[in-house]
This record gives C-alpha cells, structure tokens and sequence, in this order.
C-alpha cells in the first residue's frame, strides 16, 4: 500500500489529509463529461446542494428519481458526476436535459456530490429546484452554468 504507483487510494494517502486534490479528481472523469465545472464553482455548486438539501422536496438525487422528475415536468439544476462508470447508464441524460431546456453542469466527483448533500454514499446526479431561501445562490449558479456552453 505504500507502492505510490497503486490506485487513487494511494494518492490520498500521500495528500496528506486523505482527500484527491481537484486534479486528481479529473483524472478519473469520462470524455463526456463537458460542460466541467472550475473548482471553484464545483464549490459553489456543492454550498447550492448543501442548502437545497435542508428543504424538503427541493432536491433530488439518484438517475431513477432525477430522470422521473425530469420527464414529469420538474425543472431546476441538473449535476452530474463526471467519474461515472459504466458511462451507458446516464449518457442519455444531457440530451434529456437539453430537450426539455433545463441547464446542467459536470462535477469531478459522485462522492463528492453525495457528500454536500450530507451522505456518504456517492450520487449520480442531482436535480435542484429553485426556492425562496437560497434564490441568490441559484440564479447566480444558474448564470454561471450558461456562461460555461451555450446552454438554455
């Protein structure tokens, strides 16, 4: 285990605080996976998770719900983890998403996602909705996610 050439979990280990730094993190993230959120706004995109996840019903997580959501009419943000495998099992969404107008957004990291939405479980994608309490945070996301593509 103390091999430096072994997995990514020696590569956190050697961090020092037993995390992958944001570039590390992109090395395991899929061709498709574009538009990718900077680190910084990876950051902003995780405090608009955390705060969305403390009002009912505002946030959906997993491709199951997301999709059901997404196909009954729900709109809001869509996140996607970049570092997904088997890819085939959510390729289809960002065309989904483009369909129905609904802007969506890459992060490094599915562990990442579920841990600003306060599991430890990683998460696939998330659909968050908009709500009076974090209206700021949302639009500004909102815009930010547009000026990455030509995005609706």
């Amino acid at each position: 285990m103390g091999n430096p050439s072994e997995l990514d979990t020696s590569k956190a280990a050697e961090n020092g605080e037993g995390e992958l730094s944001y570039e590390e993190k992109l090395n395991f993230v899929s061709c498709i996976a574009k538009p990718m959120a900077s680190r910084k706004f990876s950051k902003k995109i995780y405090k608009l998770i955390k705060k969305s996840s403390k009002q009912k019903n505002y946030l959906r997580s997993g491709l199951k719900d997301v999709q059901r959501r997404i196909r009954k009419g729900e709109t809001g943000i869509v996140v996607f983890a970049g570092d997904v495998t088997p890819l085939d099992v959510m390729v289809h969404m960002p065309g989904v998403c483009e369909n129905k107008q609904i802007p969506y957004v890459y992060t490094p990291s599915r562990t990442d996602l579920g841990a600003a939405m306060g599991v430890k479980r990683g998460c696939l994608m998330m659909l968050v909705r908009k709500h009076d309490d974090y209206q700021d945070l949302f639009d500004e996301v909102s815009k930010d996610i547009a000026a990455l593509d030509n995005q609706p």
